[in-house]
């Protein structure tokens, strides 16, 4: 079992959500209502994006970090 983080984002302007893997071009799920399970969208793509091999991560999350700026 391989586990890889994923990043939920909400549009602003429509409201929908997107997930995706970041550094991993294609390991996306697409945009849905609020209602949309992004988990079980994301383990089909992925799963389906490993079936061609391992990926080959173009950068690595690390985490997020709030900045104030007066």
């Amino acid at each position: 079992m391989q586990n890889f983080t994923a990043v939920i984002e909400r549009d602003e302007t429509t409201g929908l959500f997107v997930g995706y893997v970041p550094g991993w071009p294609g390991a996306h799920s697409p945009k849905g209502p609020p209602s949309t399970n992004y988990t079980q969208n994301l383990e089909e793509v992925i799963a389906m994006l490993l079936e061609d091999g391992a990926p080959k991560l173009e950068g690595e999350f690390i985490g997020t970090q709030t900045v104030k700026v007066a």
